[in-house]
Formats: structure tokens, C-alpha cells, sequence
């Protein structure tokens, strides 16, 4: 098991924490939900797209009769403000092992019309009927004991303005993939964390999705700057997590065209691997 510390001695339990409480859902009708979203999981302005995915896998948990998501694809149509909005779900096809369906989240605009956010289509099954059978040569990430990472609190923002977000969060950054924070970004690519919710609460399936969109963007240590945006989003969920701090390394190998993409992968206390996703991101350059 992976060397880590105890970071907080008041632990939430999942089900009752922020995280649940933020990403609640209020079924209006059949595949219809209300919620609203917090101001909590912002970034500048704008919500956090792994936020947004939990909160929509969370309505889709609900809609489907499987309760875990297997894989999850979205789409980010335009950016998503804190406040009310609405989820319209349909399913797709339900199966024996896996069901199959779609949703969307809506908000309004200034004349009170709708506006798409994001758009999904999802894969739901559940987890604890898989085999242990398990055969990889993916190894976890090489990352510091948790007491020689910085977190968010140990140096400046890394966008200016508010992140809100980084109030929820357990970050603690490797130091190898901190070069942009002091002014000499590697050039690589590359960013590893331990990752928690600031609260204790340990990670579920549905918090998984928000684990691997809650990292700074990759584009630091390209030596970029500024927010960075999804444009598509697919997470695969492979097990459930066991408890305690998970670490959550992210690569990009190619940027091209004001456009690059990040490939995530999760891994648990006990080395497995929890979640891997691939996301495509629009960039600001110059």
C-alpha cells in the first residue's frame, strides 16, 4: 500500500457531504430533474466540468436500473454558471448487465430561454458483479508520500481570479510536475496529485468523475497559461474505490492546432486502477 498521511480527523461519510449535498438532484417527473449548481465547484466563473459529470451521473444513477457508471461521454456545449438547471434524461436501452442512456443539462438564459450545457451519453452496470480476473501492465503513478506535495495553500493561483473549487479538494501536488507554479514549467505534460475531498469523504464511482477533471490543466507545464476548457470528456469507471486518498496522474502528448488532450488515470489505496478518461481541451495560445 502507498505511503500517505491522515489529513483530516472529522471525516464526512459518503452520502452526507458536500459533494453529495452539491450534486443533488430533485426528480420533477419520470427523467426529469431539478438541481442547482453550486457556486462551490467554480473555476473564475464557470463551473468545473468534472463537477458538472458527477451531477449528471448522479440524475442518471436514478434514471437507469443499474446503479454504477461503467463509461461516460460528454460533451461541453457551452459554459456552464452557478444556479439553477435543469437534466432531461431518456434511456436508451435497458439490459441485462448494462443500460444505456442519455442526458442533458439546461439552464436559462437573460429572456428565460433554454440553453444546452452538456450532453452525455452514459453506460451504467454494476460494479460489484465484476470478475477479480485482472491482467495489466499499467503500473501507478510515481508519486511523493503525501507530506512532500504542496497543495493550492502552499503557493499562488494558478488562473487569476476566484477557484473556488480548490476550497473542496484534498490536492496535493508532486513536486516534479510543479515547475510552472515557479516560473520554469518542464515541458512535459505531465501532473500527479493525491486527491481527496476536503471534507474526508471517500471516493465513490460518481466522485470519480469529478477526480479526473480536478487537476490544474496540463497546459501549466507546456508553459501556457489561462483557463482551459473541455470540449469532450470520456471517463471509463473500472472498480470501486477503496477508501483513503486516491492518486490521479494526467499526460498530454500532443498539441496541435489550439487543441490538446489529457489522458487520466486513477489509481486507489489498494494499486488498482479505478478510472482512466481522455478528454479534448481548447487551449489559448500567444
Amino acid at each position: 500500500m502507498p505511503e500517505a498521511a491522515t489529513v483530516s480527523t472529522v471525516r464526512a461519510v459518503i452520502g452526507d457531504s458536500e459533494f453529495d449535498r452539491d450534486t443533488a438532484v430533485t426528480r420533477r417527473e419520470p427523467g426529469v430533474y431539478d438541481l442547482d449548481l453550486s457556486a462551490g465547484w467554480t473555476i473564475i466563473s464557470a463551473v468545473n466540468g468534472g463537477y458538472l459529470l458527477a451531477v449528471l451521473g448522479r440524475a442518471l444513477a436514478d434514471a437507469l436500473p443499474h446503479p454504477d457508471p461503467f463509461t461516460v461521454s460528454a460533451h461541453y456545449l457551452t459554459a456552464s454558471q452557478p444556479g439553477p438547471a435543469v437534466i432531461r434524461t431518456e434511456t436508451v436501452r435497458a439490459g441485462r448487465s448494462l443500460s444505456t442512456g442519455q442526458a442533458s443539462l439546461f439552464q436559462y438564459d437573460e429572456e428565460g430561454n433554454e440553453v444546452e450545457r452538456i450532453r452525455v451519453l452514459a453506460s451504467y452496470g454494476d460494479l460489484a458483479t465484476l470478475p477479480d480476473d485482472v491482467r495489466t501492465t499499467a503500473t501507478p503513478p510515481p508519486i511523493p508520500p503525501l507530506e512532500q506535495c504542496f497543495g493550492p495553500e502552499d503557493g499562488p493561483a494558478p488562473i487569476d481570479g476566484s477557484s473556488a473549487i480548490a476550497d473542496r479538494l484534498m490536492l496535493k501536488l508532486d513536486p516534479a510536475t510543479l515547475g510552472w507554479a515557479l516560473g520554469a514549467p518542464s515541458g512535459k505534460g505531465e501532473m500527479r496529485a493525491w486527491f481527496g475531498l476536503a471534507d474526508g469523504r471517500d471516493a465513490d464511482p460518481l466522485s470519480l468523475l469529478l477526480a479526473v477533471d480536478a487537476l490544474p490543466p496540463t497546459a501549466f507545464e507546456l508553459g501556457l497559461k489561462g483557463w482551459v476548457p473541455t470540449v469532450e470528456l470520456t471517463v471509463h469507471v473500472r472498480c470501486r474505490p477503496a477508501p483513503g486518498p486516491l492518486r490521479v496522474s494526467i499526460a498530454t502528448r500532443n498539441l496541435a492546432g489550439g487543441f490538446l488532450e489529457e489522458d487520466a488515470e486513477v489509481w486507489d489505496s489498494e494499486d488498482r486502477l479505478v478510472a482512466q478518461s481522455r478528454q479534448l481541451a481548447r487551449v489559448r495560445l500567444g
